[in-house]
């Protein structure tokens, strides 16, 4: 992550980074935040990363949609096994005690409610806590769904894990998604390369910032934001 010499205080809301996150560094957050013990699904894009931060000592079983529980970090070099995949058929690693299954039994898992936590990617997130991440709603876009409404339906607690801002500078936190929902009120969780974000019962909340301040952030997303508590 970026070097941190301490946590300066913009308000009553930490900036903890000089720099806003790359991707990497970003998945190093959410890996922190993570319980130990829990059952997680990492969604496709940027939420893979979350697996090379994870180590035995974290007590995190990471399951997969194409059937596999167990589930270590990215595979490099002679650990490559081209039969060894996660979902984005990206090689990885298995862990001691890893098993595996039939596709039709891991979407059991996520839809049975066995999964603590699934961290996703997303085109939207509201102020409510929806999630817009199948499909942007553009005529020629092709839509991806994948297992993500299972996840986020199925799953204890629903991660996001994006940029804050897209490529034209429009906020991806907004006050009411516009494009086809994945999931109604799932979200618990934002975690951007600008700020993480907490969707509680009232309204939408700053844990800490990355390279801007509050006021900065509060600017970018243009619906109302307080300081975590």
């Amino acid at each position: 992550m970026s070097e941190q010499t301490g946590t300066e205080q913009t308000g009553t809301v930490p900036r903890t980074s000089e720099a806003p996150l790359t991707p990497e560094e970003l998945a190093r957050v959410v890996a922190r935040d993570i319980p130990a013990g829990s059952y997680v699904n990492l969604g496709i894009g940027q939420p893979t990363l979350v697996s090379n931060y994870l180590s035995p000592e974290d007590d995190v079983t990471l399951h997969t949609e194409n059937g596999m529980l167990g589930m270590g970090p990215e595979a490099h070099g002679e650990a490559v096994d081209p039969d060894l995949i996660n979902a984005g058929k990206i090689p990885v690693v298995e862990t001691p005690g890893c098993s595996y299954f039939h596709h039709a039994d891991s979407f059991a898992m996520m839809r049975g409610g066995h999964l603590d936590c699934c961290v996703l990617g997303a085109f939207q997130v509201d102020a409510r806590g929806n999630l817009a991440n199948w499909h942007t709603g553009r005529p020629d876009a092709i839509p991806a769904v994948g297992g993500a409404m299972d996840l986020a339906t199925g799953a204890r607690q629903t991660f996001v894990m994006m940029t804050l801002q897209t490529k034209k500078g429009a906020s991806k936190l907004v006050a009411q998604c516009t494009m086809p929902l994945t999931g109604v009120g799932c979200v618990s969780r934002v975690y951007t390369d600008q700020a993480v974000f907490l969707i509680e019962a009232d309204g939408v909340a700053v844990r800490e910032t990355f390279g801007t301040s509050f006021e900065q952030i509060q600017q970018i997303v243009g619906i109302p934001l307080r300081p975590a508590r």
